[in-house]
């Protein structure tokens, strides 16, 4: 990947869609290509994050709301807030040369790297501690077998 392309979806919205891509989706049809639910999309519409057209009484997705799912889900997926998800999509559309939005992204994912990180210590620590209750329980019961089988 250079410099001049960045991962779509990691940091900016994709380019705009091919011709083919210009067809709208329904709630329906893009719940089923995301694999959320139609409910799902419903609530990121309530809290302002995607904001589909309407025709007549029909919702319909174009590809921005479609790239803005992928982002929103990637974001949760990866344990970000929804106003930290929010927060990164507003930046895309107030500063078109992406800067604001980038430095935000880098900021955001070294708080989230550090916040695993030490999940993951204090997790291999659990581990640690539950092997040798493990081994002692283990010890202890081959002990009272051994009891028994003497008495």
């Amino acid at each position: 990947m250079s410099e001049s392309q960045p991962a779509i979806g990691l940091t900016s919205l994709p380019p705009p869609a091919e011709p083919a891509e210009h067809a709208l989706s329904t709630v329906t049809e893009l719940a089923q290509a995301l694999g959320v639910t139609p409910r799902a999309l419903r609530f990121y519409e309530d809290k302002g994050l995607i904001t589909p057209r309407r025709l007549g009484t029909t919702r319909v997705y174009a590809a921005r709301e479609r790239a803005r799912m992928i982002l929103i889900l990637r974001g949760k997926r990866l344990g970000f807030s929804l106003s930290d998800i929010a927060e990164y999509l507003n930046l895309y559309d107030a500063d078109l040369t992406g800067r604001a939005q980038l430095t935000r992204l880098i900021e955001a994912l070294n708080t989230r790297r550090a916040t695993l990180a030490a999940q993951r210590q204090a997790v291999d620590e659990a581990l640690g501690e539950l092997d040798e209750i493990m081994r002692l329980a283990q010890h202890a019961l081959a002990a009272t077998g051994r009891h028994k089988t003497s008495e």
